[in-house]
Protein backbone atom coordinates (compact mmCIF):
# COMPACT_ATOMS: atom_id res chain seq x y z
CA UNK A 1 0.00 0.00 0.00
CA UNK A 2 1.75 3.15 -1.20
CA UNK A 3 0.93 6.74 -0.37
CA UNK A 4 2.79 9.99 0.05
CA UNK A 5 2.55 12.65 2.73
CA UNK A 6 2.28 15.94 0.87
CA UNK A 7 4.33 18.81 2.29
CA UNK A 8 3.02 22.35 1.74
CA UNK A 9 4.42 25.42 3.51
CA UNK A 10 5.90 23.32 6.28
CA UNK A 11 2.71 21.30 6.87
CA UNK A 12 2.32 17.62 5.99
CA UNK A 13 -0.99 16.37 4.63
CA UNK A 14 -2.29 12.80 4.35
CA UNK A 15 -4.90 12.45 1.62
CA UNK A 16 -7.35 9.54 2.02
CA UNK A 17 -9.58 8.04 -0.67
CA UNK A 18 -11.74 4.93 -0.91
CA UNK A 19 -11.66 3.70 -4.51
CA UNK A 20 -9.36 3.81 -7.51
CA UNK A 21 -12.34 4.77 -9.69
CA UNK A 22 -12.40 8.18 -7.97
CA UNK A 23 -8.65 8.76 -8.42
CA UNK A 24 -8.39 10.14 -11.92
CA UNK A 25 -5.70 11.86 -13.97
CA UNK A 26 -6.14 15.33 -12.45
CA UNK A 27 -5.73 14.17 -8.85
CA UNK A 28 -2.86 11.89 -9.88
CA UNK A 29 -0.80 14.93 -10.88
CA UNK A 30 -1.23 16.43 -7.41
CA UNK A 31 -1.45 13.77 -4.69
CA UNK A 32 -0.74 10.12 -3.90
CA UNK A 33 -3.48 9.21 -1.42
CA UNK A 34 -3.90 6.37 1.02
CA UNK A 35 -6.52 4.03 -0.48
CA UNK A 36 -8.72 2.45 2.19
CA UNK A 37 -11.35 0.52 0.26
CA UNK A 38 -15.07 1.22 0.36
CA UNK A 39 -17.16 1.69 3.48
CA UNK A 40 -16.73 2.76 7.09
CA UNK A 41 -15.20 -0.51 8.30
CA UNK A 42 -12.46 -0.59 5.67
CA UNK A 43 -11.76 3.12 6.11
CA UNK A 44 -11.42 2.78 9.88
CA UNK A 45 -9.18 -0.29 9.72
CA UNK A 46 -6.79 0.94 7.03
CA UNK A 47 -6.46 4.52 8.26
CA UNK A 48 -6.02 3.56 11.93
CA UNK A 49 -3.35 1.03 11.04
CA UNK A 50 -1.56 3.59 8.88
CA UNK A 51 -1.69 6.32 11.52
CA UNK A 52 -0.35 3.88 14.11
CA UNK A 53 2.61 3.09 11.86
CA UNK A 54 3.26 6.78 11.20
CA UNK A 55 2.98 7.57 14.91
CA UNK A 56 5.55 4.89 15.72
CA UNK A 57 7.97 6.65 13.36
CA UNK A 58 7.04 10.10 14.70
CA UNK A 59 5.71 10.98 11.23
CA UNK A 60 2.04 11.76 11.88
CA UNK A 61 0.68 14.32 9.40
CA UNK A 62 -0.43 17.79 10.42
CA UNK A 63 -3.70 17.40 8.52
CA UNK A 64 -5.84 14.62 7.01
CA UNK A 65 -8.00 15.27 3.94
CA UNK A 66 -10.70 12.76 3.05
CA UNK A 67 -11.85 13.16 -0.53
CA UNK A 68 -13.91 11.38 -3.13
CA UNK A 69 -17.45 11.20 -4.42
CA UNK A 70 -20.80 11.59 -2.69
CA UNK A 71 -24.47 11.37 -3.53
CA UNK A 72 -27.00 14.17 -3.19
CA UNK A 73 -30.56 14.75 -4.32
CA UNK A 74 -30.34 18.53 -3.80
CA UNK A 75 -26.77 19.72 -4.43
CA UNK A 76 -25.46 20.48 -7.90
CA UNK A 77 -24.22 17.35 -9.61
CA UNK A 78 -20.43 17.14 -10.27
CA UNK A 79 -19.74 20.15 -8.01
CA UNK A 80 -17.36 19.85 -5.04
CA UNK A 81 -18.29 20.68 -1.44
CA UNK A 82 -16.30 20.64 1.76
CA UNK A 83 -17.88 18.84 4.69
CA UNK A 84 -19.33 21.24 7.26
CA UNK A 85 -20.56 18.46 9.55
CA UNK A 86 -20.72 14.67 9.50
CA UNK A 87 -23.05 12.11 11.07
CA UNK A 88 -23.17 8.30 11.19
CA UNK A 89 -26.46 7.05 9.77
CA UNK A 90 -25.77 3.37 10.60
CA UNK A 91 -25.90 4.04 14.35
CA UNK A 92 -29.40 3.71 15.78
CA UNK A 93 -29.72 2.80 19.46
CA UNK A 94 -32.99 4.70 19.80
CA UNK A 95 -34.87 1.67 21.24
CA UNK A 96 -32.57 2.07 24.26
CA UNK A 97 -33.35 5.76 24.57
CA UNK A 98 -30.33 7.16 22.74
CA UNK A 99 -30.60 9.83 20.07
CA UNK A 100 -30.50 8.29 16.63
CA UNK A 101 -26.98 8.62 15.20
CA UNK A 102 -25.37 8.90 18.62
CA UNK A 103 -23.06 6.09 19.71
CA UNK A 104 -24.01 4.85 23.19
CA UNK A 105 -21.57 5.75 25.98
CA UNK A 106 -19.39 7.81 23.63
CA UNK A 107 -19.17 11.48 24.53
CA UNK A 108 -19.86 12.77 21.02
CA UNK A 109 -22.93 14.41 19.49
CA UNK A 110 -24.88 12.73 16.71
CA UNK A 111 -23.63 15.42 14.32
CA UNK A 112 -19.99 16.50 14.52
CA UNK A 113 -18.84 19.82 13.08
CA UNK A 114 -15.69 20.04 10.96
CA UNK A 115 -14.47 23.58 11.63
CA UNK A 116 -11.68 23.93 9.06
CA UNK A 117 -12.68 25.71 5.85
CA UNK A 118 -10.86 26.10 2.54
CA UNK A 119 -11.64 29.60 1.20
CA UNK A 120 -14.12 29.75 -1.70
CA UNK A 121 -15.13 26.07 -1.51
CA UNK A 122 -18.84 25.74 -0.60
CA UNK A 123 -19.74 23.71 2.49
CA UNK A 124 -22.44 21.07 2.99
CA UNK A 125 -23.51 18.57 5.64
CA UNK A 126 -22.71 14.88 5.17
CA UNK A 127 -24.04 11.54 6.38
CA UNK A 128 -21.77 8.47 6.39
CA UNK A 129 -23.02 4.89 6.31
CA UNK A 130 -22.42 1.46 4.87
CA UNK A 131 -25.34 1.53 2.42
CA UNK A 132 -25.74 3.11 -1.00
CA UNK A 133 -28.50 5.74 -0.91
CA UNK A 134 -30.78 5.98 -3.92
CA UNK A 135 -34.11 7.68 -4.51
CA UNK A 136 -35.64 10.89 -3.20
CA UNK A 137 -37.41 9.20 -0.29
CA UNK A 138 -34.17 7.65 0.96
CA UNK A 139 -32.38 11.01 0.80
CA UNK A 140 -35.26 12.80 2.53
CA UNK A 141 -35.16 10.32 5.41
CA UNK A 142 -31.49 11.12 6.07
CA UNK A 143 -31.80 14.88 6.04
CA UNK A 144 -28.22 15.93 5.21
CA UNK A 145 -27.05 17.64 2.06
CA UNK A 146 -24.97 14.69 0.84
CA UNK A 147 -24.06 11.09 1.69
CA UNK A 148 -20.91 8.99 1.55
CA UNK A 149 -19.49 5.78 3.02
CA UNK A 150 -16.21 6.76 4.71
CA UNK A 151 -15.86 10.27 6.20
CA UNK A 152 -17.25 9.58 9.69
CA UNK A 153 -14.91 6.61 10.06
CA UNK A 154 -11.97 8.72 8.90
CA UNK A 155 -12.93 11.39 11.44
CA UNK A 156 -13.02 8.90 14.33
CA UNK A 157 -9.55 7.63 13.41
CA UNK A 158 -8.29 11.22 13.24
CA UNK A 159 -9.81 12.02 16.63
CA UNK A 160 -7.88 9.12 18.14
CA UNK A 161 -4.64 10.80 17.10
CA UNK A 162 -5.89 14.39 17.64
CA UNK A 163 -5.52 15.23 13.95
CA UNK A 164 -7.63 17.84 12.14
CA UNK A 165 -9.73 16.67 9.19
CA UNK A 166 -11.06 18.27 6.03
CA UNK A 167 -13.64 16.45 3.93
CA UNK A 168 -13.99 17.15 0.20
CA UNK A 169 -16.75 15.50 -1.81
CA UNK A 170 -17.76 15.78 -5.43
CA UNK A 171 -21.39 14.95 -6.19
CA UNK A 172 -21.39 11.96 -8.54
CA UNK A 173 -25.06 10.93 -8.38
CA UNK A 174 -28.39 11.39 -6.63
CA UNK A 175 -30.69 13.23 -9.01
CA UNK A 176 -32.00 9.99 -10.49
CA UNK A 177 -32.36 6.62 -8.82
CA UNK A 178 -29.34 4.36 -9.26
CA UNK A 179 -29.84 1.27 -11.39
CA UNK A 180 -26.25 0.18 -12.03
CA UNK A 181 -22.70 0.99 -10.97
CA UNK A 182 -22.43 3.15 -14.10
CA UNK A 183 -24.82 5.58 -12.44
CA UNK A 184 -22.04 6.27 -9.94
CA UNK A 185 -19.05 6.18 -12.29
CA UNK A 186 -20.51 8.18 -15.21
CA UNK A 187 -19.34 11.58 -13.98
CA UNK A 188 -16.34 10.63 -11.85
CA UNK A 189 -13.97 12.08 -14.48
CA UNK A 190 -15.57 15.51 -13.92
CA UNK A 191 -15.51 15.05 -10.14
CA UNK A 192 -11.81 14.18 -10.37
CA UNK A 193 -11.04 17.43 -12.18
CA UNK A 194 -13.03 19.58 -9.77
CA UNK A 195 -11.61 17.84 -6.70
CA UNK A 196 -8.15 18.64 -8.03
CA UNK A 197 -9.11 22.33 -8.16
CA UNK A 198 -10.25 22.17 -4.53
CA UNK A 199 -6.90 20.59 -3.62
CA UNK A 200 -5.19 23.44 -5.47
CA UNK A 201 -7.23 25.90 -3.41
CA UNK A 202 -6.05 24.22 -0.22
CA UNK A 203 -2.43 24.38 -1.31
CA UNK A 204 -2.75 28.03 -2.35
CA UNK A 205 -4.38 28.99 0.95
CA UNK A 206 -1.58 27.32 2.89
CA UNK A 207 1.09 28.96 0.76
CA UNK A 208 -0.56 32.39 1.07
CA UNK A 209 -0.98 32.05 4.82
CA UNK A 210 -4.76 32.57 4.75
CA UNK A 211 -5.52 29.06 6.03
CA UNK A 212 -4.06 27.61 9.17
CA UNK A 213 -4.66 24.95 11.81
Amino acid sequence: MTFELKSVSGKTILFVMAAEAEYGPFLRTRIEPLMTGVGPVEAAIVLTRTLEQLDARDELPDLVVSLGSAGSATLEQTEVYQVSSVSYRDMDASPLGFERGRTPFLDLPATIELPLRIPAVPAASLSTGGNVISGTDAYAAIGTDMVDMETFAVLRACQTYKLPLIGLRGISDGVVELQHISGWTEYLHIVDRKLSYAVDSLFAALEDGVFWF
